[in-house]
Parts: C-alpha cells; structure tokens; sequence
C-alpha cells in the first residue's frame, strides 16, 4: 500500500522575527516521528522512506532553516545551536513534545544538539552517521568545503554545481580528488544527481549557513551520567561516517552506536529502536492560511496543487507555461502552480493536450480556495516545439546550461529562439540580473509540462 504524502507550511513566531517552515507528512495512524534530512538537501529525499515508515508511524518531515521551501533564520552567521533550537520550535509549534526523531548525517547532529539542550522534547532518537571531526578536519572543510554558491550571468555557477553534486559521491570530501580519498558507493544517476542539483538551487547561498553550523559544530554528545532520552547511531558500509563510530568516545548509558552492513540495515534497526520507545500522537498538525497544498483529484491528475496569495480572494492567476505563481503578478488575488510546474505535482502519465484536463484541475483549485475569477497569463510568441526543448537530466549536467540559456535569452527576444534584430523585445535591466534569471531557470526546470500545457491551451484558444 502507498501512502500519500501531504505538504504544508506553518508560520513560526519567535523573538527574532516569523518565519515559514515547509513540512511534508505521512501516514495518519501510528506515532509521531520527527525526520530532519541532511544538508544541503530538502525533505523531499525522505519521500521513499516516508511511504515505508507510514505504515508503522506518522511521519513528519520539515525543511530545516534555508533549505527547501524554508525561510532562513533572521540572524547572521546562525551556529548549530541557532538549528537545534529551531526544530525544538517547529516541534512546540506542532505540538509534537515527546516525539521520536531521525535523522541522517547532519540531520543528526541538529537533532543531537536539540535533545542535548531540550531533552523534553524528545522520546528517543535514531541517526545515521554521527560526524566527529578532527581538528584538521575541521580547518581542511573550513576553507575548501562550502564556496559561495553564487548564480552568474552565464550560468558559469551551473557547471560546478553539477559535478560538485556528482562527485561528492566519487570522493570524500568531494574536493579531495585523491585515490585514497575514493569512495566505494560512485555512482553517474542523473536523476540521483539532479534532485541534490534542484535543491541547492532552492538553497542558493545560503546552504552555506546550515551546512558551515553543522561541520563547524562541536561534539555535542551528553556525558555517560547525562540523564537524556535514549539514541541509536547506527552508519552502514560505504557511509564516510562510518569510520566515527569509532570516534564518539563515552556516551550515556542509554545509547548505543553500532555499525551496520547496508542502508536497508540502517533504516530498518532506527524502526526498529524508535517503535520499541513509544511517542505521542496528533489528530490535526497546524498550517498557515497564506500558502499551501491543495489534494486535487480528477481523471487524469492525482496530486498536490501548490497555492499561494490572498485564499478568499474572488481572482485566481494562472500563470504561463514553463513559469510558476512565483513568477505571475498575484497581488490582492490568489495563484497556483499548474501541474507539472513549480512545486506542485505531476500529471498521471504523460501529461495532456487536452485543455479540458487542465481546466478541470484549474476548476478544482478555483472552487478549493472560493475563486470564481479565472485570469491567465498571456502565452508566449512562438513554436512549441522549439519553445520548450527537452530539458531531461542528462549524465553530464548540460540541461541546466541549455535552461539558463533559454532564460536569459526570452528576456531579448520574442520567441527566444529567433535571436535577430527582427524579434528583439524591450527590457527591463532588473530582469537579467544574475538573481532574477536564477528564478525564472528553477521555474523552468521545474516546468516539465510546459510543451503540452501551451499546446492545449493554444488549441483551445484559452486567452
């Protein structure tokens, strides 16, 4: 059985400011389990193990601060404790205290910080490799392993980020391009690569805040006397934490660290451990009313509907192909992402040339948020076939190249891919900044469906 996973956003009020948190959940009958991935990836990457613990727990994953669809924290240069201390307020603000938690790499080390300083709040934790660096470790990171992540006007910033994402599993540290320094778990995926190259566009720069808090920390393990809820660190085979296992040294009587053979091996034990503790449950988890997903079900779609705006309002926008509400003037009104566009999901199958299909899920969302309004963006000029190219992730990272190409280039002409004289369009200097373009390339992207979304609506003469 699949278990559906949900997506929300809840606003967190704190001394510092309100910032928004993107969470996912799954399952509806057992305990709660808190699931904070590891950087610089979202919660997305818990989607598979999400439907599989479904089935004993309820599982609630959100994106950490700057990562994902998450707010960054209001404070600079934020330290491990400024990440712990913001769980611990994402689990008051759902009303989770006494909750078990997982996680991986440096979810782990946010989550052992979390219980060191708020104990309360937590039933038992389960990690998956727990670092502990050596001084020299720690200075070699420290100038080598997070760079600026800046975008460029030509995309330049797209190359590096493609084998950055690649070889970090062909090496470890991903920068040590030496043969002792070789992992045993390479591997040349691009859909593997792509979701870890998606997410740090999401993050940009500031990926390097999570991420410096989480190498920068301390060990931050409580004494052996210490008296904490109880852990288990487990790392499989092939993990680079592995070898820390050994390094962690005395820990409270209630923990235990082991090594273990395989991933599977790993997610089964943390089951394993965090059932045996109990936890809490919730019936309801709170959501903010500025943003969200709506559940939409038709004949040819069965997914989420990203919605954002003023919900109430009597206008819906719908903005155009390969774009996303981000990107569409929503002011006083109400917009979604299309399916297949920005962050809302995917068509059943292929998606369609039928107007009619995408009207229907349009309809639906209109009728969810009270909008009876319907305004569209105006489609581009131009061939759809040569509009929208096929962006597939390929082995050597080229789309993202041909993406960022594409955008920068409809910003002079109309259609972007009649680069003459004859087609130029006037501009507006603020939309070729490096920032805008790097927008505007996430949305199309993540536009997958954008060539059948323009042909129906084109044949179904939609204004």
């Amino acid at each position: 059985m699949t278990h559906p996973i949900t997506r929300h956003f809840i606003d967190i009020a704190s001394e510092s400011g309100t910032r928004r948190v993107h969470y996912r959940k799954c399952g509806n009958g057992g305990p709660t389990i808190l699931m904070v991935h590891q950087s610089p990836r979202s919660s997305g990457e818990y989607e598979p193990l999400m439907q599989q613990w479904a089935q004993h727990f309820t599982c609630i994953a959100p994106d950490t601060p700057g990562f994902g669809q998450s707010d960054r924290l209001h404070r600079e240069n934020p330290d491990i404790n400024d990440y712990a201390d913001a769980i611990v307020e994402f689990v008051d603000a759902m009303g989770l205290a006494g909750t078990v938690a997982y996680g991986f790499h440096s979810g782990g080390i946010i989550l052992v910080t979390a219980l060191r300083r708020h104990p309360d709040r937590f039933r038992a934790l389960a990690i998956g490799g727990y670092a502990i660096w050596t001084p020299e470790e720690v200075s070699l990171f420290g100038r080598n392993y997070l760079p600026h992540f800046l975008p460029s006007g030509y995309g330049e910033h797209l190359t590096w980020l493609w084998n950055r994402m690649l070889e970090q599993t062909w090496f470890f540290p991903w920068f040590d391009t030496r043969n002792q320094t070789r992992m045993s778990v390479a591997h040349a995926d691009p859909q593997r690569v792509h979701g870890a190259v998606m997410d740090m566009l999401a993050a940009g720069n500031a990926y390097r805040d999570g991420y410096g808090a989480v190498i920068n920390a301390p060990r931050d393990i409580p004494s052996g006397d210490a008296p904490v809820p109880a852990c288990l660190i487990t790392a499989y085979n092939g993990d680079p934490l592995q070898a820390h296992i050994g390094r962690l040294g005395e820990i409270p009587a209630n923990w235990e660290a082991r090594k273990v053979v395989t991933p599977a091996d790993h997610q089964a034990a943390s089951a394993e451990f965090l059932l045996a503790q109990g936890g809490v449950s919730v019936e309801r988890l709170p959501e903010t009313d500025k943003a969200g997903f709506l559940p939409i079900r038709t004949a040819h779609f069965d997914g989420l509907i990203h919605w954002t705006g003023a919900r109430g309002s009597a206008r819906l926008v719908v903005h155009g192909p390969a774009r996303s509400s981000a990107q569409a003037d929503h002011a006083g009104a109400v917009a979604i992402d299309l399916p297949g566009h920005g962050l809302s999901d995917g068509w059943i199958g292929a998606a369609p040339t039928d107007w009619a299909a995408w009207q229907g899920v349009i309809d639906a969302a209109a009728a969810a948020l009270g909008a009876d309004d319907i305004v569209y963006e105006a489609l581009p000029a131009g061939d759809p076939d040569l509009l929208y190219p096929d962006l597939t992730p390929d082995r050597h990272g080229s789309y993202l190249t041909r993406a960022w190409s594409i955008v920068r280039a409809e910003r002079f002409f109309a259609p972007w891919y009649e680069a003459s004289a004859a087609n130029a369009i006037p501009f507006e200097e603020g939309a070729i900044t490096p920032e805008a373009l790097a927008r505007a390339h996430l949305d199309r992207l993540r536009g997958v469906a954008a060539h059948s979304c323009h042909v129906a609506r084109r044949a179904a003469g939609v204004a």
